[in-house]
């Protein structure tokens, strides 16, 4: 790295907060800071979904995950086309026309404010811990890159000063400069993946994609392997993947904040259901790069041949040893502005509405809604960079990871908002039940049960860590059945009411 990258790389992350400050204006009211005042245009809040959901993790651990095995991970893709157009006609309508800070608004007035503000807190912690792992992902090339010039910095420093960068802007600018920000810094990094597709274009040997067809690394789709154990098994990462992209885009306030920003309805609609192709392009293009990387390095194992601390480190390695000076510096920056996709204002908008709101039992005025948003965005700012560090250890790709982080609690949340859509006997003690019962039967299901990594054929319970021969259930199966044991055990108890239950006014 020389001079010139180091010039791009702080140039870049010392611009991009300032840019989103400058887009954003001055915040005048509550409304304004979490919602922007349904003045984001569709394309821009497309982008900033795509970030938001994506950003460094994809970036630097998808390209792992095709080097290590192959283009199945695409599956997880269609799926998401799938889920997001289900959210975009059942949740979005209700969401948008409803005039809502917060997805969890539409609980508070189906069952109460007890539900609104169990699953506002399950969300808070659940986005603390993913968020943490997209941080940790964002530190892992500057660590690199300070290695290359002699300085040993522990992964906790260099996250506290992302964390420090992404709080600033998320500040002053509220929602649109986070919104901004995101779409900027999206179409930054993808540029930034061509390019490198560019350079390793020219420098691989004449033959090297059919090598990679015949090894199987360009492999789509996956019929033969255990359902229950694999991944990226056909059933496994459509059907998971649609189900996931539910929650994560239908229950979760990081998306639906962004989603809420645009005009009207339609501008959501649009925004969420183009977001689910703009991802499936991106995928394919990281993947491509994994496979590229595969053939440049022969094969290599990232950490027993190449020499690194985990095998997310490739990518971020080869950007700063194999691309020239300027173009390294390029992609880097565009890496490191991904941790700018800012969770903060999400975080802060769930404790406000969800949770001060009802500590207080009094409406807050515009101006103390504005004044907690930002007292609540520092806060959960030093707790996202406290939590980045509990994954700076992690051996599988951190993409997997963030993936697997969701699912004790996105079935619980999906299956909450589905419940009382579809089941309308169902009080508040019968969502809160089945909400509680489903957290506990997730952490039985992802820690206990174990299944063979060849055969896939069911071991039993067992709560070590899975190694070896043994895996875990396949982390896309965890939302689908964190739904059904939601739909389930609510569904069960609301059966006790003669009677469907009335929404409950909230003035």
């Amino acid at each position: 790295m020389r001079a010139l990258d180091l010039a791009i790389i702080a140039a870049f992350l010392v611009g991009m907060p300032l840019l989103g400050i400058w887009i954003a204006g001055r915040q005048k009211s509550g409304s304004d800071y979490f919602v922007g005042e349904g003045k984001i245009k569709w394309w821009v809040a497309c982008l900033s979904v795509v970030s938001a959901e994506t950003s460094t993790l994809t970036v630097l651990s998808v390209p792992t995950v095709a080097y290590l095995g192959a283009f199945t991970y695409l599956q997880l893709a269609m799926g998401y086309v799938i889920g997001r157009i289900v959210v975009s006609f059942v949740l979005l309508p209700r969401y948008v026309a409803g005039q809502m800070t917060t997805a969890y608004n539409f609980l508070g007035k189906r069952f109460g404010a007890g539900l609104q503000g169990t699953a506002s807190v399950t969300f808070l912690f659940t986005r603390l811990l993913a968020d943490g792992v997209r941080l940790f992902a964002t530190a892992i090339p500057i660590k690199i890159v300070l290695a290359a010039y002699g300085i040993n910095a522990a992964y906790w420093q260099i996250v506290a000063v992302l964390g420090l960068a992404m709080v600033v802007y998320t500040f002053f600018g509220g929602v649109r400069a986070v919104v901004w920000v995101d779409a900027i810094q999206m179409l930054w990094y993808v540029i930034g993946g061509v390019a490198v597709v560019w350079f390793l274009a020219d420098r691989l040997p004449s033959g090297w994609f059919g090598a990679a067809v015949d090894a199987g690394k360009t492999q789509l789709f996956d019929f033969g392997s255990a359902p229950l154990s694999n991944n990226y098994a056909f059933i496994t990462a459509v059907l998971g993947g649609a189900v996931l992209s539910m929650a994560s885009h239908g229950a979760d306030q990081l998306i639906v904040q962004r989603l809420m920003a645009c005009n009207d309805v339609k501008a959501s609609q649009k925004a969420l259901i183009a977001s689910g192709f703009v991802v499936l392009l991106q995928f394919a293009l990281f993947l491509l790069i994994g496979t590229m990387l595969w053939s440049f390095y022969k094969g290599l194992n990232p950490v027993t041949d190449l020499g690194l601390t985990t095998n997310d480190e490739l990518f971020a390695s080869f950007i700063v040893n194999e691309l020239p000076s300027g173009l390294s510096g390029f992609v880097i920056a565009g890496i490191l502005a991904a941790a700018l996709s800012s969770s903060l204002g999400a975080l802060a908008s769930s404790t406000v509405t969800d949770v001060i709101q009802r500590v207080v039992r009094r409406p807050l005025t515009e101006t103390e809604t504005l004044r907690q948003g930002r007292i609540w965005t520092v806060v959960w700012a030093g707790a996202l960079i406290v939590f980045a560090s509990m994954f700076t250890t992690t051996k599988n790709p951190i993409v997997e990871t963030a993936l697997a982080i969701t699912g004790y609690t996105y079935g619980a949340l999906l299956g909450a908002f589905l419940l009382g859509l579809l089941v309308k006997r169902a009080q508040q003690a019968d969502a809160i039940a089945a909400f509680v019962t489903t957290v506990a039967v997730m952490a039985f299901v992802i820690l206990g049960l174990k299944f063979s990594k060849k055969t896939g054929e069911f071991l039993g319970v067992d709560f070590a860590k899975a190694s070896g021969d043994t895996v875990a259930l396949a982390f896309p199966w965890y939302t689908p059945l964190g739904v059904v044991v939601t739909l389930t055990v609510g569904g069960l108890l609301a059966l006790r009411h003669r009677t469907s239950a009335p929404l409950v006014r909230q003035d």
